[in-house]
């Protein structure tokens, strides 16, 4: 157990290291922190001497200044500290998130399949406040503290050892109730978290898909849910509330105990003689200067335990493995015969996705891939641009196997556009040129436009190019965005495009205008193409029909027309729905 507290220890501190932080400042902070509570030691000699003497006659103007002086020394260097402190905390918090950020976007697309969005979102900022809490509120505490204990005790027992002994004795009856508090009440914390990960969670996700919420009428549904979370963190709060309850009377207890055991016998001190007035006062003041520094330790233990947590969570993330671009031959062009091999792959074991595939993508010809939902096409798109890695089999760039191709130089061949039509926030510009590793002039953008038919809605907005098309697009159509991702695809001017039924959400006079803007820009190129309407396809080189996973014919519309029955099954039924419109 002390094994694996070590090893959490450890992991912070050199998660902490890993930050380079800025040692000086720091060091500097903790040092003026030393000053500030050197000083604050001296405070209550000067307050024993006012009492034991006290009149204008002898207050001298040495004493005068030395107070002043200890006053202002400990205001001056306490500010600047807490000032550095934060600094230096906030630096090591911006590294560490601007480590996380570069490693979510290095992280391959399997992992953010098994995490959600909100959860991996708390990782980046709440867990990272918790981390900022520790460092620029409770560490120099918690040195500072111990440092005003050992000081005051010092004093006290060279003072009145009688007295101190006194005083001690309350202290381990204190920790043996606080202890067992303070455990329960890391639980408590730690519980808290991660239901504040599940909540933020469900908002996200609610907030990210609201108008899908709102046509589905399951805002109930979803009330609940943010209900139930809701009430759990209230409930986590009240249990924290309890744990606080009891804590503050214990603390205010051990303190009046004390502090009527002190004054009943140092009462009899003075009133014998054994003590001044003025050293009862110091004795009071110091045990404040041990109380509260308690407090302080306390809270320490109870935010170092949440950090504890916090780091597990980030190291996670950190050592998650990721993609590594730019490893590998480097890609120029795909201008060689795809092969792919007997493929299978599966994202469970249990549930095999694609089965034994092996197909060839003739360089500078049109492959469609055509067959019924989930018979593995988008699956297959997923290989080719490589966010996964077959489970068995290989596919092949000429010799090459494109897993030794350098990552970066092989998606920046490619020209994907999904029936999804991904857009993001911003303007369209911003949409179209979005991924472009040059910058590209404006009469590329127009005419990148032009041939998807893009042109004639962008220049009826109010803005042009300028427009903001919302978060995910949504101040724009289907067809609208479907026709940007196309123009997007365009102004990347690949080498493989991969179409994944790239005009299902036009109407019929778009769609005939975008399919002779494609055929254009599939012209000597090496395309690839899932597709539902044999309008798409017939006039494709190769069709692939896959079925189950499985490819189970393999030709032209004509061959697979005259000897397949799905496909043929497929192709009349596209004819009825053409006759029908």
């Amino acid at each position: 157990m002390m094994s694996n507290k070590n090893s959490k220890v450890r992991r912070f501190i050199g998660l902490m290291m890993e930050t380079n932080p800025p040692k000086a400042v720091m060091s500097i902070a903790v040092i003026l922190s030393v000053v500030t509570t050197l000083v604050s030691l001296t405070i209550p000699l000067f307050t024993k001497n006012l009492v034991n003497g006290f009149s204008f006659d002898s207050l001298g103007a040495g004493q005068i200044i030395g107070m002043a002086a200890a006053f202002i020394a400990q205001a001056v260097s306490g500010g600047v500290s807490v000032y550095l402190l934060h600094y230096g905390g906030n630096k090591i918090v911006s590294s560490i998130r601007e480590r996380l950020w570069s490693k979510l976007l290095r992280l391959p697309v399997p992992y953010y399949d098994n995490k959600s969005s909100g959860d991996t979102i708390s990782r980046l900022t709440n867990d990272t406040v918790v981390l900022k809490s520790l460092i620029t509120e409770h560490v120099t505490g918690f040195f500072t503290g111990i440092l005003s204990i050992v000081g005051a005790l010092c004093i006290l027992f060279y003072m009145n050892w009688q007295m101190t002994l006194i005083m001690l004795i309350v202290f381990p009856v204190a920790a043996l109730i606080m202890v067992p508090i303070g455990r329960k009440m890391y639980l408590i914390s730690k519980s808290t978290q991660e239901e504040n990960a599940r909540f933020t969670s469900v908002v996200n996700r609610v907030v990210s898909e609201i108008r899908l919420v709102k046509a589905s009428g399951s805002e109930p549904a979803e009330y609940e849910q943010g209900q139930t979370g809701i009430r759990n963190l209230f409930s986590f709060g009240l249990k924290e509330a309890r744990m606080q309850a009891l804590i503050s009377p214990i603390v205010s207890f051990v303190i009046l105990l004390l502090l009527v055991g002190l004054i009943g016998f140092g009462g009899v001190q003075v009133s014998s003689g054994a003590m001044t007035a003025g050293e009862l006062v110091a004795f009071i003041m110091y045990l404040f200067q041990i109380m509260l520094p308690i407090t302080q330790i306390s809270q320490f233990f109870t935010q170092f335990q949440k950090a504890m947590g916090a780091t597990e969570s980030i190291i996670g993330i950190i050592e998650s493995e990721e993609e590594i671009q730019d490893k590998g031959q480097a890609v120029n062009a795909i201008d060689q015969t795809l092969k792919v091999e007997h493929v299978s792959f599966a994202y469970k074991p249990e549930e095999p996705i694609l089965n034994d595939v092996s197909l060839t993508i003739e360089a500078g010809k049109v492959t469609a891939l055509v067959g019924p939902s989930g018979s593995g096409k988008t699956t297959l798109f997923a290989l080719l641009e490589r966010f996964y890695d077959p489970t068995s089999g290989s596919i092949k760039l000429g010799p090459m196997d494109i897993r030794d191709a350098s990552l970066r130089t092989w998606r920046r061949q490619i020209g994907y556009v999904s029936q999804e039509s991904p857009i993001i926030a911003g303007t369209i510009k911003e949409n179209l040129c979005y991924g472009l590793d040059r910058e590209a002039s404006r009469e590329e953008i127009e005419q990148a436009a032009r041939m998807a038919y893009a042109d004639v809605f962008i220049k009826a907005l109010p803005d042009g190019y300028g427009t903001e098309v919302g978060e995910r697009g949504i101040k724009l159509s289907g067809g609208q965005r479907q026709r940007i991702a196309i123009a997007r695809a365009l102004l990347r001017d690949p080498h493989l495009l991969m179409l994944d039924e790239a005009t299902s959400n036009l109407d019929s006079k778009s769609e005939e205008v975008v399919q002779d803007a494609l055929k254009n820009l599939m012209a000597g190129r090496t395309t690839v193409v899932i597709a539902h309407r044999l309008s798409t396809v017939v006039d494709a080189d190769s069709i692939v029909f896959l079925d189950k996973g499985v490819i189970t014919g393999v030709g032209t519309h004509e061959q697979l027309y005259a000897s397949h029955a799905m496909y043929r099954e497929f192709a009349n039924g596209q004819l009825r729905l053409n006759q029908t419109a």
